[in-house]
């Protein structure tokens, strides 16, 4: 029989981790078979990891591992694949968006022969300008990335054993997993659902998190953004020459006098800003390249805990 690996990142979940439990022991636990929940705590500083243990305690399928720091979602997701030992394992958000027989089409679909099956967002029950930059995002991925990444973006999604070995090899950091799992061409299905609005605690998705993760997927999956700046700096070259060409020529027929201070500040701003730019696409580049030569762990894990007996489970509870 084979073994699903349900892995759910952490991070400030106290709110609804054992609603979260609770709703899939209701709704798929007892029809998966053989499983394993996998909860990643990444650095949180609330009761987090006290409510995991009870849920530990509650089920004897539950193993759980704490990060020493906040390493984000990326390398929490990568520190439970590693754990996990389903034949397959799904990825799982603890903000209760996604509903939990979401997992069971999921884990259908696999057994037909898919090595990947992403959840797709159909709908989304959230504010109009959270919708609006979410579909920016995966419009940019679609068009200079990945053009098979589904048009309404995914949250989670489930992977075959050969596809999580892939991940592992790849040991790759600031980047996106998603966009790994794409890139590594498995044969792939979608299922979708309508991703419900938050209800309980306070999403830490920030600016900041969306902003690097946007530089992440250009980055690492990219080419653009260097092309972007050849394509520059050859359109800004015959620019010159042609305004050059037009001063000398307009000096010799009319005796016009090069003068043109202003125009010339315009022009050397204009081209500084230009210049500093490049510099800081060359150097998003160079500081991912000297963080993957440093070859840091992309993350640490402080504690695990096995998932305990079943008798023993059933005696804690």
């Amino acid at each position: 029989m084979s073994k699903l690996s349900i892995v759910v990142p952490v991070y400030y979940n106290e709110d609804t981790l054992m609603d979260l439990y609770e709703d899939m022991r209701a709704k798929i636990l007892d029809k998966l078979g053989d499983y394993e929940i996998v909860m990643v705590d990444d650095g949180s500083g609330d009761h987090s990891w006290e409510i995991m243990n009870r849920i530990r305690d509650l089920d004897g399928h539950v193993r759980l591992v704490k990060l020493s720091r906040n390493f984000g979602e990326h390398a929490a997701l990568l520190a439970g694949l590693s754990v996990c030992t389903g034949d397959c394992a799904v990825t799982k958000q603890a903000d209760l968006q996604e509903d939990s027989e979401l997992i069971l089409d999921m884990y259908d679909s696999w057994k037909k022969g898919n090595k990947v099956v992403l959840a797709v967002r159909r709908s989304r029950d959230e504010n109009r300008v959270k919708i609006f930059f979410a579909n920016l995002y995966y419009i940019l991925v679609r068009k200079f990335v990945n053009k098979n990444m589904p048009a309404g973006g995914c949250d989670c999604y489930l992977i075959d054993r050969k596809v999580i070995e892939v991940l592992e090899r790849l040991d790759e950091k600031n980047s996106s997993l998603t966009l790994q799992v794409l890139w590594a061409g498995f044969q792939t299905d979608m299922v979708y659902f309508d991703r419900k609005d938050r209800e309980k605690g306070e999403s830490r998705w920030t600016l900041s998190k969306k902003f690097k993760l946007v530089m992440d997927s250009m980055m690492s999956f990219s080419y653009v953004p260097i092309r972007l700046m050849s394509v520059v700096g050859v359109v800004f070259n015959i620019g010159a020459v042609v305004l050059f060409i037009s001063v000398l020529a307009e000096y010799f027929r009319e005796g016009t006098p090069i003068a043109g201070w202003p125009s010339l500040m315009c022009v050397i701003l204009c081209s500084s800003g230009l210049i500093l730019l490049m510099l800081g696409i060359l150097g998003e580049y160079l500081w991912r390249t000297l963080d993957a030569a440093r070859t840091r762990p992309p993350f640490i894990i402080d504690e695990e805990a096995a998932p305990r007996s079943e008798g023993e489970a059933r005696e804690k509870s």
